[in-house]
């Protein structure tokens, strides 16, 4: 074995990179973007409001966007399970089951970091994808999941376009809050489920 060769296989000394502070960091940072947008986020902000020191974001995140693609990724769909979501026996009594207070203030927390990233989106395709999937794509699955019932019972049509109406409800929903900056609360939820997604759907509200 080469001196080159003994030197790398030989172990390096220094501190391990402690990440059992990086959900209060990334946690923080999505505060912090959901409040400034990218282009006012600092890594300054973000360490003061993790209770962090700069250098321990900097040893683990390289830069901004780099610390904004991870924290997006990470966000969770609001613990959503597929396999355990209500089942009402109707399209509108599931809807209707998903419209709670948590899920309410998710959704909303969510559009905000949306707002925040917009700038940055059309020049980061990596950024756009991890936002698609940590802010739209669970609340689609679980729409699929409950048109897919609808058909299998003969409840609506098989022939429904169910990429496109899944879409509906959080276009709305997106609209209102970033465009009219409305807040989103029950009435408006359900008001959507009667007079849009259900009629689209084929069927009326009961």
């Amino acid at each position: 074995m080469t001196q080159t060769e003994q030197a790398e296989a030989r172990p390096r000394l220094g501190r391990k990179r402690d990440h059992t502070r990086d959900p209060e960091i990334l946690s923080a940072a999505l505060d912090v973007l959901a409040e400034t947008g990218y282009d006012g986020m600092t890594i300054d902000l973000v360490a003061a409001r993790a209770k962090a020191g700069k250098a321990t974001v900097y040893r683990r995140w390289s830069s901004k966007a780099d610390l904004v693609l991870d924290a997006v990724a990470c966000m969770k769909g609001n613990d959503l399970d597929l396999d355990h979501l209500p089942d009402t026996g109707t399209l509108r009594g599931d809807l209707i089951a998903m419209v709670k207070p948590p899920s309410i203030r998710d959704s909303e927390r969510k559009l905000k970091v949306m707002a925040g990233i917009v700038s940055m989106i059309a020049r980061n395709p990596e950024l756009a994808a991890a936002a698609h999937k940590a802010l739209v794509e669970p609340r689609a699955a679980v729409n699929r999941v409950f048109f897919q019932r609808a058909i299998d019972r003969g409840e609506v049509l098989p022939g429904l376009d169910v990429e496109k109406l899944c879409m509906v409800g959080p276009a709305m929903v997106a609209y209102r809050t970033l465009m009219l900056r409305i807040p989103v609360d029950r009435e408006f939820l359900i008001s959507n489920i009667d007079e849009i997604i259900l009629p689209a759907a084929g069927l009326r509200a009961a």
